[in-house]
């Protein structure tokens, strides 16, 4: 029976199939000026309702507009992913479209409106109502200013070249009663519908034009040369304009290949063979291409490249030029194949076009590049065995990227919509795990039923409109099994996947085991039996089956494991296996690796590092750091760093021990329990032992992209400090703060608003403190930074200023702050500057202040990283009257938080730069912690 409906279902997905529709023509007559960036256009659209429903307007998409301001969709996805370039750019380099005029082919000019908020696409209303199967004619005259490049890598080039994206208005999809209206979110997930196309084009005569359409080029006269492209069922295309082409042609029995790949160490008949096996490959495992030629740019590729080690450069590359050449090619060739033939809508069936390229690459590689690893060559070297990077195979990093997103409690469900993404997942891990999840799906069905699936979906594609529910009933139609799992916990949930063995017997002939599913997540698993490392059965326990008890033939088998080769994409793998022999069955050796690795889930990793830090009193501290922190997060860690005083000659470090936490189905996504020491000197003849157990809880929106992120911190601050005789404070040896803070923090490159409160108890001391930071860049590129700042204490018993509030260099008496000479109070240390507290620059004869204080720290850009400060405020202390105070300067901001120089100018103490030893009076910002380039980095990924 189940045999049966299969096959009704399967002829009738063949059957709907066949209702191809007459598709929209697009008629375009366009004049390059190539001086002033333009294109004047002249256009005829040929619409035609597809559609059961009456249409009263039409959308036709107009992403080059989204260049046009700094307030665009466009614009914010820039700020949002800390990119300055759009907004710092010149009027002359953005991209727009102008002077648009629309008439139904009758003189009738057409009302149309595009809104401030989506300017990226056009409504257009009709003089009358378009019935179903009905069509109109629509005429449009309009002038696209192209782009500047360096914006996308689409638009013009310095070299006066011109690589062409969506510089022309076409009609949007229209599915499921609606047009689909995307904003320009430079994904190149336009969607567009389908539409034969007929370009006139005519460029200067210095230059060439290559496209994917067919070409014919009309010699024009010594000015101009005229091109006539033309091409049916297109939903895109690619026009590239150089003054001599980059491209070259490739062709075989199928499709002609236009590529200007870099790899000049190759020659022609060497990427000929790599470019056809490709073309055969993916000809075999998905169909046909359906044009005669497809481009394949270096451009497309930069814009998503193969990350990895490939990218390195070619002196350090662990792989040949021709391999490299060949995963470049795959990958592009891939992603251009399924974008220009796959009719989906890419924005929201963003899965389906991932899981087809990321699956069809893992399967060339298993065909053409099996024995492969991840770090090509230099898994051969003998000193790199050790490390499992060297050892695992080049599909397996698909994975590891997956699962970097995964342990961090970042990653996000595969039908999310591709503009809700967060960068690393839309450019790797999302898309790799789309990968991985259908491989996984094509190793539990067998019997080629996804590769059945994915043929039979692309055959349908060419004949009609089709969405991800076409190709969820072709996979369910090629199998007997329940697969409703696949789609609402792999695609349509954020649910992880962890299985483990609860109990396992064994005699000589069997072995008898149960497993645990300890997410829940109903997931069908694999389990096998190794010999030495061979495998010497396999069988896959269905979802009903997992709180089973099982018995198999044990086939002498020392090992079971679950998920051996990663089929499916699991969360952890270290509770997977269990031995059948040995006295202890569940031993985990100690491998120690030096710097870092990949985690193997076979061994206990111990990491080691040698470290070299530097303050005043200690001098340059050479150490080595042990941990077990690998590339994917742990819930457990620990980092002890043992190191030597050079100028002390005694023994220092740090240590910490911390468990994480995290929360799938909460806006508290991840709780950080850690227990953490440190022992160095603060002085030249005094060294501090500070002991800090805290619980953090770290909380983010349910919408990853918003940047948005809060945190609560409890912590107890233990400090046991020696007596020095060279600290004259009268500060206490022994102390305890118990410190509570909570900061709530919103960033980007346009704005940053960041609020903290502070409450900190101890014996002899009360303090609530709250502080206000806003950063704002203006359209004219000027920045404004504000900094408010207002502490009081709860109550006072100290007898000196060691806990009291700093105007411009707190004391740091939780030793929180990276001062290189804390206790200083002249010469070169003292001159360090942290942002803390009072945030003052100059040094004020009241410095500190024991009842309350608020100050306002303000800079503002006036050329590039050249800025004016200034800070004002009141400080009060017992039996004093609240004093004001002030000072101003200049600040040159060429790293920030990296490295920053303060020049004061005007203060409480006067002119300043006329009075002597201005040398002494300069801050200086100076961060040695590589983590806060890296944070720079991370924060436009995360």
């Amino acid at each position: 029976m189940k045999a049966y409906l299969k096959i009704t279902i399967y002829f009738l997905v063949l059957l709907t199939s066949g209702n191809q529709y007459a598709q929209h023509q697009c008629k375009i007559r366009a004049e390059l000026n190539a001086e002033n960036k333009s294109l004047i256009i002249n256009q005829e659209i040929i619409f035609i309702n597809q559609s059961d429903d009456t249409l009263t307007s039409i959308v036709l998409n107009d992403w080059n507009h989204a260049f046009s301001n700094k307030n665009t969709p466009l614009a914010k996805r820039f700020s949002d992913e800390f990119y300055r370039g759009f907004h710092l750019a010149k009027d002359e380099e953005r991209g727009s479209t102008i002077n648009l005029i629309v008439n139904d082919g009758t003189q009738q000019f057409l009302f149309w409106q595009r809104t401030v908020k989506n300017p990226d696409y056009i409504v257009v209303q009709l003089k009358n109502q378009l019935l179903p199967n009905q069509k109109v004619t629509l005429h449009l005259s309009y002038i696209t200013k192209i782009p500047s490049d360096k914006f996308t890598k689409y638009g013009y080039t310095n070299n006066g070249s011109f690589n062409l994206k969506n510089w022309y208005l076409t009609p949007a999809r229209y599915e499921n009663h609606f047009f689909v209206k995307n904003s320009n979110n430079n994904l190149d997930d336009i969607a567009n519908a389908v539409s034969d196309f007929e370009i006139d084009l005519k460029i200067p005569r210095t230059l060439e034009a290559s496209s994917d359409l067919n070409s014919e080029n009309r010699t024009g006269n010594n000015y101009f040369s005229h091109y006539r492209l033309s091409g049916n069922n297109r939903t895109d295309f690619s026009l590239i304009i150089e003054p001599k082409s980059s491209f070259e042609s490739y062709k075989n029995s199928s499709v002609e290949v236009l590529t200007d790949l870099k790899n000049n160490k190759l020659d022609n008949i060497q990427k000929a063979i790599i470019i056809d096996r490709v073309i055969n490959f993916t000809n075999d495992l998905i169909g046909r291409y359906p044009h005669e030629k497809i481009i394949v740019s270096q451009t497309d590729y930069e814009r998503n490249p193969f990350y990895g080690l490939n990218q390195l450069p070619s002196f350090l590359s662990p792989f040949p030029d021709e391999f490299l050449f060949e995963i470049k090619f795959l990958k592009t060739y891939l992603k251009e194949y399924l974008k220009t033939s796959l009719h989906l809508d890419p924005r929201k069936d963003n899965w389906i076009y991932d899981g087809i390229q990321v699956y069809a690459m893992m399967k060339y590689m298993d065909k053409n590049h099996p024995k492969t690893k991840m770090v090509g060559s230099l898994s051969k070297i003998k000193l790199l065995k050790s490390f499992n990077l060297a050892n695992i195979d080049f599909n397996d990093q698909y994975s590891y990227f997956y699962m970097l997103m995964a342990r961090k409690n970042l990653d996000q469900q595969l039908g999310s919509p591709k503009n809700n993404l967060i960068k690393f997942n839309e450019q790797i891990a999302s898309k790799y795990r789309a990968g991985l999840s259908i491989r996984f799906l094509d190793d539990y069905l067998q019997n080629d039923a996804v590769a059945n699936s994915i043929k039979a979906f692309y055959k349908k594609n060419q004949l009609t409109q089709v969405s991800k529910t076409d190709f969820e009933m072709l996979l369910k139609s090629n199998t007997t099994k329940d697969i409703n799992w696949f789609f609402n916990t792999i695609i349509n949930s954020r649910d992880i996947i962890d299985y483990k063995f609860s109990s396992v017997t064994k005699t000589k002939d069997s072995i008898t085991f149960s497993v645990i599913n300890r997410t829940g997540a109903p997931i069908p698993i694999p389990v096998y039996g190794t010999k030495k490392g061979k495998i010497v059965f396999k069988q896959w326990l269905d979802i009903e089956e997992c709180d089973s008890t099982f018995t198999f033939q044990r086939k002498e088998a020392d090992k079971i494991i679950l998920n051996l080769n990663n089929e499916v994409p699991e969360y952890n793998l270290r509770n997977n296996w269990k031995k059948l022999s040995g006295f202890f069955p569940n031993n985990r050796p100690v491998k120690f690796v030096f710097m870092k690795d990949l985690e193997d889930p076979y061994y206990n990793q111990i990491l080691y590092v040698p470290t070299l830090s530097y303050n005043l009193y200690d001098g340059l501290t050479p150490g080595v750091r042990l941990h077990n922190k690998t590339i994917l997060d742990k819930p457990f860690i620990f980092d002890i760093n043992p190191s030597y005083s050079s100028k002390s000659n005694n023994l220092s470090g740090s240590a910490s021990f911390v468990i994480n936490q995290n929360y799938r189905k909460s806006a508290l996504y991840n709780a950080r329990y850690s227990m953490s020491a440190s022992y160095f000197h603060y002085a030249q003849d005094a060294t501090y032992l500070k002991l800090n157990p805290a619980v953090q809880l770290r909380i983010r929106e349910p919408n990853f992209r918003d940047n948005r992120k809060q945190l609560i911190l409890f912590r107890q601050v233990l400090v046991n400090k020696e007596k020095s005789a060279f600290v004259t404070e009268n500060s206490p040896q022994n102390y305890s703060v118990f410190d509570a803070r909570y900061i709530n923090t919103k960033t980007e490159v346009t704005n940053h608003f960041n609020f903290s409160s502070n409450v900190q108890i101890s014996g002899k001391f009360g303090k609530v403190t709250g502080e206000i930071e806003y950063r704002k860049l203006f359209e004219n590129n000027r920045q404004i930074n504000l900094r408010f700042y207002a502490g009081s204490f709860l109550y006072n018993k100290t007898q000196s200023d060691f806990f009291s509030f700093a105007l411009d260099r707190p004391t740091d008496y939780l030793f929180d702050y990276n001062y290189f000479g804390r206790s200083e109070s002249t010469g070169l240390f003292s001159q360090q500057f942290i942002l803390a507290e009072g945030g003052f620059k100059s040094k004020i004869a009241t410095p500190f202040a024991n009842k309350w204080i608020t100050s306002l720290n303000a800079s503002y850009s006036i050329w590039n990283w050249i800025e004016v400060y200034g800070d004002l405020g009141f400080i009060k202390n017992n039996s004093q009257n609240e004093k004001f105070v002030y000072d101003s300067g200049i600040r040159l901001n060429l790293v920030t938080d990296y490295f920053e120089l303060y020049f004061p100018i005007y203060s409480n103490n006067g002119w300043e730069i006329s009075q002597n030893n201005y040398n002494e009076k300069i801050r200086f910002i100076v961060t040695f912690s590589p983590k806060t380039l890296i944070n720079l980095f991370n924060r436009k990924w995360f």
